[in-house]
């Protein structure tokens, strides 16, 4: 919730552009998915070593989930503690990456309209 806060406290001062602010916000925040999704996509190189953090068993489950609501569950890549995992295995499950851009976008922008109109008491 950090870039939310900035943000907020960004538009609050009033010295920047709210388009502006909106878009970088939109935009630092869609990268960080592509490195999500670029990491996801090297998960075969590390899988299989001791350290790793996930076990074969919560991956087969995580891909089941996956496959199940498929790739729309990117529009799902908003919200906080599900977001970058989602992202991160489209990458495992290796989903297209324009339709994991396209959808991303979408989820992550509109994350912050909505946060916008909240602060103009729009909604």
């Amino acid at each position: 919730m950090q870039s939310e806060a900035v943000l907020v406290t960004l538009l609050a001062k009033g010295h920047y552009k709210a388009w502006l602010l909106l878009v970088v916000a939109s935009v630092g925040n869609v990268l960080g998915s592509c490195v999500n999704f670029w990491l996801g996509h090297q998960i075969d190189r590390f899988y299989d070593k001791p350290w790793f953090p996930v076990s074969a068993v919560k991956l087969a489950k995580a891909k089941r989930v996956y496959q199940k609501y498929g790739f729309w569950s990117l529009l799902a890549s908003w919200a906080p503690m599900i977001g970058d995992p989602i992202t991160l295995f489209a990458g495992v499950f290796g989903e297209r990456f324009w339709r994991f851009l396209l959808l991303v976008t979408i989820a992550k922008t509109a994350r912050y309209v909505s946060l916008y109109a909240l602060y103009l008491g729009v909604i």
